[in-house]
C-alpha cells in the first residue's frame, strides 16, 4: 500500500479513536444520568488532580462535544498525517501540559472539555510553519489561520461560562511543542536511484557497498543500490 495512504489511514485511526472515546464517555453519561463534571480539572485541589487525566474527556452536553469534535478531527488528522513521526508525542504533551497548567493557574471551578487540546493542535500547526520555515509547513500554517483564525477570541475572558484558561494554556502548549520539535524532520520520501556502487580495495579484493545520502533540504533519501560482492582485482 502506498506510503501516503498508510499515513492517512493511520492519522484517521488515531484521531477517530480519541474522538470516539469522547463520544462514548458522553453517551454513557447520558444513558446512566451521571454528572461527570466532578471529573473535570479542579485547580489546586488534591481531589481535582484526577481531572488532569479525565477533564478533557468530559463534556457538558452533546452540543459542547460536537463543537469540539469537528475541529479535533480536522486538526488531529492534520497533525498525525503531516507530522506523523512526532504526532503522538505532540498530542500527549499538549493533553497533559494543558491539563497540568490549568490545574495550577485556572479559576476555582471545574474545567471540562477537549477545547484546550483543539487550541493546542491548532497552535502547533500554526507555529510549526513559522519555526520550520519550509514551504509545506508554512502552507499548513496559512490554512489553519484561514479556517481557525476566529478561535483567537476564545483566548480572552469574554464569556464567564467558557474555560478561556484552557484555550490559552492549550495554545501555549502547542507553541512549546512546535518550538521543541522544530528540528524534527517531516515525513520523508524515499527514492531509489540506480547507480554504480562505490569500491573499497583491500589487497586483491574489491568489496562493493551500497551508499545512502540524505538531502536535508528536500527531505528525500537517495539510496544508491549495488551488490555487495568480492571479486578479483584485474589489471
Amino acid at each position: 500500500m502506498h506510503t501516503d495512504l498508510l499515513k492517512f489511514r493511520s492519522s484517521i485511526i488515531y484521531t477517530m479513536t480519541f474522538v470516539g472515546i469522547l463520544w462514548l464517555v458522553r453517551i454513557v453519561e447520558s444513558l446512566l444520568s451521571f454528572d461527570l463534571g466532578v471529573l473535570g480539572i479542579h485547580p489546586r485541589s488534591l481531589a481535582g488532580t484526577v481531572g488532569i487525566l479525565t477533564g478533557p474527556l468530559v463534556h457538558g452536553d452533546f452540543q459542547h462535544l460536537m463543537s469540539n469534535s469537528l475541529p479535533l478531527i480536522f486538526l488531529g488528522i492534520g497533525v498525525f498525517y503531516f507530522y506523523n513521526r512526532i504526532a503522538l508525542e505532540v498530542f500527549l504533551g499538549i493533553y497533559f501540559f494543558t491539563s497540568i497548567w490549568v490545574w495550577i493557574v485556572a479559576r476555582d471551578a471545574y474545567h471540562i472539555g477537549a477545547s484546550g487540546i483543539v487550541y493546542g493542535l491548532a497552535s502547533f500547526l500554526l507555529f510549526s510553519g513559522f519555526f520550520r520555515k519550509d514551504s509545506r509547513s508554512i502552507a499548513i500554517s496559512l490554512i489553519v489561520i484561514f479556517i481557525y483564525g476566529g478561535m483567537a477570541y476564545g483566548l480572552f475572558p469574554l464569556n464567564e461560562g467558557i474555560s478561556w484558561e484552557s484555550h490559552l494554556l492549550g495554545s501555549l502548549a502547542g507553541l512549546l511543542a512546535a518550538f521543541l520539535y522544530r528540528r524534527h524532520q517531516l515525513a520523508t520520501k524515499v527514492e531509489y536511484i540506480e547507480a554504480e556502487p562505490y569500491e573499497i580495495h583491500r589487497g586483491d579484493k574489491v568489496t562493493f557497498y551500497d551508499h545512502t545520502w540524505h538531502d536535508a533540504n528536500s527531505h528525500i533519501n537517495y539510496i544508491y543500490k549495488g551488490n555487495t560482492t568480492d571479486s578479483k582485482d584485474q589489471d
